[in-house]
C-alpha cells in the first residue's frame, strides 16, 4: 500500500527554497519505491501552492473529494488532485 504523509513548510521560510528541496526529496523517495506515479492534494483556493507544483512538473488531474480524519471521523474537503510520473 503506498504511503502518505503530510509536507509543509512554514509561512516564515515562504521563498527560501525550503519547499523545492522538500519536495524533490520526497519526489526522490516515492521515485525509489518503485511506485511510478505519485499524487497530492491542494485545496483548490490555494493558488500559490498550485502554482508551485505546477512550476516543478506537477499536473493537476482535476477535483476530488478528500476524507480528512478528525476528531471523531472525517470531514470532506473539496481539493485538486496533482499527479507527476516519478
Amino acid at each position: 500500500m503506498p504511503g502518505r504523509g503530510w509536507l509543509v513548510a512554514s509561512a516564515d521560510h515562504r521563498g527560501s527554497g525550503v519547499a523545492t528541496l522538500l519536495l524533490a526529496e520526497a519526489e526522490r523517495l516515492v521515485a525509489g519505491s518503485g511506485a511510478g506515479r505519485a499524487w497530492l492534494s491542494v485545496v483548490d483556493g490555494n493558488t500559490r501552492a498550485r502554482r508551485f507544483y505546477e512550476r516543478c512538473g506537477w499536473v493537476d488531474d482535476g477535483p476530488f473529494d478528500y476524507a480528512a480524519e478528525v476528531s471523531g471521523g472525517t470531514i470532506t474537503v473539496p481539493v485538486r488532485r496533482y499527479v507527476k510520473t516519478l
